[in-house]
Parts: structure tokens; C-alpha cells; sequence
């Protein structure tokens, strides 16, 4: 029999395994994935000259963006859209704890930034998969691509799949305009292979995830953030 998973629970979980999948990525340093590599470029940037801006602010800054520009785009504002950047800020808050938690961790061979970064990949993949068991408005990232999607009917997949190599594009533009860089950062081997096996990942986790759990409302506010 399957065991109950209150998707609240899913929630939270869901946004801690995501701050540490991202987290553990940054520290292996072969590049992080295409959705978060524009928001880690502008952290790199950034910080040059205001030590005070973390990898989190970047997140829900250009999360912020991102959903301005989505409620352009449909000529409206949602409900959800606010809470959506609620989401961002929070996952943006845990991912700086948990970076300042890892920055005390010594050591950087290759064998340990290679589990650092399969580490990651798995436990974001997770995350991932758990946040799409909630009622409660995801992150930015998922939010621009399901909007858009349902508003004119477009595949899903493949939408998400162009908004991927858009944020790739851009992400490797960055990289060579932000001056200081004048090669890659950010976007390395490990962007590509994120790109590869990320999308079979989640779906791998998300059916183990929904063949052990059934997941189950705790309170009645799904309604509450349509």
C-alpha cells in the first residue's frame, strides 16, 4: 500500500532538496544547469562589486523579472504569480544557507566535485519532482512555461524544451560579455549533460515518487492559490 505524503510536506521538502541539489552543483563547479546558469551569472557579476549579493538574490531577482514579464505577456495578474515569488525568495534564502553551510567543507579533487555534482543532479531532480506533487505555486522557472503553455496551447514539453535552450543561449552570451569572464563560467560540460539526462531524471523520480506516495492535501487551501 502506498504511504501518505501531505503535499504541504511536498512543499517544503521540495524546495530544500532543490536549494541543496543547486547548492552542491555550484561547489562542483562543472557548470550548473541551464535554468539557474542566467541567475548564477548574474550573482558572479554582481558580487564583484557588491559583496552583499548572494546566489539566492539573483534567484529571485530574475524570478521577479521573469514574472512581470509573464503578466505582460497574458495582460494579467494572478494570484499565483505573487505567490510564485514568495516561493523564489524562500528557495532563494535556504540556497544561501545552505551554500555558507558548504563553504566549510574542505577539500576539491575531481572525484569529489564529480559526487558533489551527480549528487546534485539527483537530489534537485527530487525536488523537482516533489514541488510538481503540491498545490502551491512553484518557482518562476515552471510557472513561465505551464502559463504560457495553457494560454496558447502549446505542447508543454516541447515549450519547456525551448525555454531550456533559450536560458542556455543567454546564459552563454553572459559569459562572454560580462567582462572579467572572457570564457565560459557557469555554463561547462556539466550544463550540457544537465541538459541531457535532467528531463529523464525527474520523470524517473516522479514515477517512483507517485508509485510509493499517495499524496494528499492537510488543509484545504488549494482553491486559496489558484
Amino acid at each position: 500500500m502506498k504511504r501518505t505524503f501531505y503535499t504541504e510536506a511536498a512543499y517544503a521538502i521540495g524546495i530544500i532538496f532543490l536549494a541543496f541539489g543547486t547548492a552542491l552543483m555550484e561547489k562542483a563547479d562543472f557548470g550548473m544547469s541551464m535554468v539557474v546558469a542566467p541567475a548564477y551569472l548574474i550573482y558572479l557579476k554582481v558580487s564583484e562589486y557588491a559583496n552583499w549579493f548572494t546566489f539566492g538574490m539573483a534567484e529571485y531577482c530574475l524570478q521577479a523579472f521573469l514574472i512581470a514579464v509573464l503578466a505582460i505577456i497574458l495582460h494579467r495578474f494572478k494570484r499565483k504569480y505573487l505567490f510564485s515569488f514568495i516561493t523564489a525568495f524562500i528557495y532563494g534564502n535556504v540556497l544561501d544557507l545552505i551554500m555558507k553551510a558548504l563553504s566549510i567543507s574542505q577539500g576539491n579533487g575531481i572525484l569529489l566535485r564529480t559526487a558533489y555534482y551527480c549528487l546534485g543532479l539527483i537530489v534537485c531532480a527530487i525536488g523537482v519532482s516533489l514541488l510538481f506533487n503540491t498545490y502551491i505555486p512553484p518557482e518562476a522557472y515552471e510557472l513561465f512555461v505551464k502559463e504560457l503553455s495553457e494560454r496558447f496551447n502549446l505542447d508543454i514539453s516541447r515549450t519547456k524544451t525551448v525555454y531550456d535552450c533559450c536560458s542556455c543561449m543567454i546564459a552563454i552570451t553572459m559569459s562572454f560579455l560580462f567582462i572579467g569572464f572572457g570564457h565560459f563560467e557557469g555554463v561547462k560540460l556539466g550544463t550540457v549533460f544537465c541538459a541531457l539526462v535532467n528531463g529523464w531524471t525527474i520523470g524517473q523520480c516522479s514515477k517512483w515518487l507517485n508509485n510509493h506516495f499517495d499524496f494528499t492535501d492537510a488543509l484545504a487551501l488549494r482553491k486559496f492559490f489558484q
